[in-house]
């Protein structure tokens, strides 16, 4: 299967999203087989604490019947939860609103707006925190291409596309899962925008 019908089979979506990258060597990539904890560092909160929302919502269905109650007061730890994740991920100081740049996502790789020129072949590890949910993944990049940015004006220079690489598995389905619902989102809105029009 060559790496344009791969491509395809993913959703791609067009969104906001903070990203930080930097260059790394090949070298990197060969001595660490996956992104390791340390380099995630809290990064894997947000994947992890998915993951258990997940598990939970089958038996919070499965109690909703019997216990309305308990399942109505579980929901709200479980928000509480979310909220003082997302304040750790943003006192942590990586992540400020105005360096939200666009992107186009899907599962199997990213192009973003970059203030700098990288080279085919480039490796990178990049961390990505998905406004619209809160919730970052991190992971290695190969750079496919970079070119000029068309929008004039733009504080970004040029476009970088990059194919992901040993991307952890419960980061991989987290994105998939932000793919899908923002698509489906924007669905919505052109829908409500017609209607209107």
């Amino acid at each position: 299967m060559t790496r344009t019908e791969d491509r395809r089979r993913f959703f791609r979506i067009d969104d906001e999203v903070n990203l930080f990258y930097k260059k790394i060597d090949k070298e990197s990539l060969t001595e660490i087989s996956h992104v390791t904890d340390n380099i995630l560092g809290n990064c894997s909160l947000s994947a992890a604490l998915e993951a258990i929302s997940q598990e939970s919502a089958l038996l919070l269905c499965r109690l909703e019947r019997s216990h309305p109650d308990v399942v109505d007061y579980l929901k709200i730890i479980e928000n509480k939860i979310d909220l003082l994740a997302q304040a750790f991920i943003m006192q942590s100081g990586q992540f400020r609103e105005k360096d939200t740049r666009n992107a186009n996502l899907s599962a199997a790789g990213l192009a973003f707006d970059s203030e700098e020129e990288l080279k085919e072949g480039d490796y990178v590890e990049i961390k990505i925190l998905l406004v619209s949910c809160m919730a970052i993944i991190v992971t290695y990049g190969k750079v496919i291409y970079c070119k000029k940015n068309r929008s004039s004006g733009s504080r970004y220079p040029y476009i970088v596309g990059v194919d992901y690489i040993n991307m952890k598995d419960q980061d991989r389905e987290l994105l998939i899962k932000h793919v899908v619902k923002r698509q489906l989102q924007q669905i919505r809105d052109k829908k409500e925008v017609s209607s209107k029009l």
